[in-house]
């Protein structure tokens, strides 16, 4: 069946048996690509149904469709045009893990965080309303999605204008984590309430002792779920100016489609409440959907976990949870990410002192000031690419108090496959001009341990960065003090200045340069903010050739820093620098090697280039 679908219009006379088959062979081509490529395989397992048939009853690209987050997209892929193309999966230039405007006409955008979807949509049926443009206009929201700021302030606003949005409320009851909060709970709550089941099961019961009555107690249960489902969520929603239908099972095509077509019909404000489930056709998403969440390649018949060193978010997580059992004013925050930001280790031994406050950003931050005012230590864990979400609190609410809050910024700088909404290559530009804030990049994660001890005796804001993957360690630990870099080698032609991750690259560049003869003094900032300043001056006192390596933009990063302070004490004309970190541009989706090398910023480009300038700045000298 697969074969001969293309395109949506190639679904339009299919009967519900061909539409089932056809599903089956989407979730199997999934399956095939994502255990060879990695990438977001429980979410767009769980959607395969709801995405063919959005498809097979709107009339898209006229009829916008927008995926929240994006990461349960890729059956929409596959029927838009993406077929044959699917194999190169988050390959650089190949087809991306998220809805991308650049790549096909049925993207009406680039999406890969959560919470925005109503806002766009409310946004483009307003304009097609103007221009008198009558084609419809739906928005896929995860129940996790409705934990975020920004989906209830455009749910408001929806709903008070009467935008003519259908909104579909993709009920898993998982974001990546279980999803948290009150809406999501509250969802749940619809299918599983107490007094519900109760009352079923004593009529189920009743009925059953009549043999001629047990198709109506089928019949009854059916019409009791629909009446719970009818009454209760529907409160919520219709306050807001919404008609609410729903829940329907999204895996069935006989209630799908004849559902979405009737609600399609409709004019303004509407929320159709589909429950799936995570990892639906495939046993091991099924039952570990946070496992598969973003995978890693692996074994479809046996996906075993690899053996492998903690990643550097774990190691954090384990120092903090030994220091937490010393200081009791340690508390965590994540937002629906324990496992991912490995505060899943902290929540195991001080479950009463993690706060999981679901995908909300800018709450988790504002949050954590509240728990510093009354003399709590809360350390927020959040990937470099969401805490993007939240600058205004971290500024306002933390800052500007004066606050210590410490950040943990797990995932920054580029992250791989996942691509340009998940990079984590801004966050020094943004923190290192905030006042008050100590911004710090372990080079290893004996460093990171000790950057979080030093944190927790700081009485500032202070945020931590450190990279995707698993932890490495130099063996090169020394105290450290605030402010202060440390030099890991000493030599007399070139200095290397390196941030964080980038002193693993600088460490390989240095023997390059050693084996062709060149001496190298090796510096490992660890501080943004404040910068080593009496070590900077002497630096570009004594070296004619400075690199300056960062893992981040250098617009506003590391870098700019470091050249500014030069600039100020009139040293930037007396030494030569190479920079290496990423321009001002969205670094597109390859594996993290792949992109240093397509920057320069490996060791062999940087070696290349560092001994082109020292030969032309020996011919200078002659």
């Amino acid at each position: 069946m697969l074969e001969k679908v293309n395109y949506p219009k190639d679904i339009k006379n299919l009967k519900i048996p061909e539409l089932e088959l056809l599903s089956g062979q989407v979730r199997d081509l999934i399956i095939k690509v994502v255990s060879a490529k990695g990438g977001h395989l429980a979410s767009s397992l769980g959607a395969v149904e709801l995405c063919i048939a959005l498809h097979y009853c709107l009339e898209a690209p006229k009829d916008t469709l927008i995926f929240d987050v994006g990461h349960q997209t890729y059956a929409h892929k596959i029927i838009t045009g993406r077929k044959e193309k699917f194999s190169t999966l988050r390959d650089y230039k190949g087809i991306s893990g998220f809805p991308n405007h650049n790549e096909s006409e049925y993207d009406p955008y680039i999406s890969g965080h959560a919470s925005t979807a109503i806002s766009w949509a409310q946004g483009i049926a307003e304009a097609k309303k103007l221009i008198s443009d009558s084609s419809k206009v739906v928005a896929v929201i995860g129940d996790g999605s409705l934990t975020g700021g920004m989906c209830f302030e455009a749910l408001n606003s929806c709903g008070h204008s009467q935008s003519d949005v259908l909104a579909i409320v993709n009920h898993n009851a998982m974001s990546i984590s279980p999803s948290v909060g009150a809406l999501s709970g509250y969802l749940t709550k619809i299918i599983s309430a107490p007094v519900y089941n109760r009352i079923k099961e004593e009529l189920e019961g009743f009925l059953e002792h009549f043999s001629l009555m047990k198709k109506l107690a089928a019949k009854a249960k059916r019409f009791e779920e629909k009446i719970k489902g009818l009454i209760v969520p529907g409160i919520f929603f219709e306050e807001l100016g919404f008609r609410y239908f729903g829940p329907i099972d999204g895996h069935d095509f006989s209630v799908l489609i004849p559902t979405l077509k009737n609600v399609l019909s409709l004019k303004g404000p509407r929320i159709l409440h589909v429950i799936t489930k995570k990892g639906k056709g495939y046993k091991f998403s099924e039952d570990n959907p946070e496992d598969f969440h973003s995978a890693s390649s692996f074994d479809i018949n046996c996906p075993k976990s690899k053996n492998r060193s903690l990643s550097f978010g774990e190691v954090l997580a384990e120092k903090l949870t030994s220091l937490a059992r010393k200081n009791k004013n340690i508390v965590a925050i994540t937002a629906a990410m324990p496992q991912g930001t490995g505060l899943d280790i902290f929540a195991k031994e001080f479950p009463e002192r993690i706060f999981d406050v679901g995908i909300a950003e800018a709450h988790a931050v504002g949050f954590a000031s509240g728990l510093a005012k009354k003399g709590l230590k809360p350390i927020v864990a959040i990937y470099s690419t969401f805490l993007q979400r939240a600058l205004d609190q971290i500024i306002h609410d933390v800052a500007l108090q004066n606050l210590p809050v410490i950040f943990a910024i797990d995932r920054a700088g580029v992250v791989g496959q996942d691509g340009p909404t998940h990079h984590g290559v801004f966050d020094i530009g943004y923190l290192r001009l905030i006042p008050n804030m100590v911004c710090m990049a372990p080079k290893d994660k004996e460093e990171l341990e000790d950057m979080l001890e030093l944190a927790l005796g700081i009485n500032h804001p202070v945020s931590i960065r450190y990279p995707k993957g698993e932890a490495y360690n130099f063996n090169k630990r020394s105290p450290i003090e605030l402010g202060k870099s440390q030099v890991l080698a000493q030599g007399r032609d070139v200095c290397i200045l390196a941030l964080g991750s980038m002193v693993k690259t600088a460490y390989e560049c240095g023997d390059l340069l050693a084996k062709a003869g060149v001496s190298y003094s090796l510096v490992n900032a660890r501080f943004i903010k404040p910068l080593d300043k009496e070590l900077l001056k002497d630096l570009a006192k004594e070296f004619d050739l400075i690199a300056i390596l960062e893992d981040g933009n250098i617009a506003c990063g590391f870098t700019s820093a470091v050249l500014e302070f030069l600039e100020q004490e009139q040293l930037l004309n007396k030494t030569n620098i190479i920079t290496a970190g990423f321009p001002d541009e969205f670094i597109p989706a390859a594996a993290r090697e792949e992109l240093f090398k397509m920057y320069e910023m490996d060791a062999v480009s940087l070696t290349r280039r560092i001994e082109r300038s020292l030969k032309v700045k020996n011919k200078e000298s002659r």
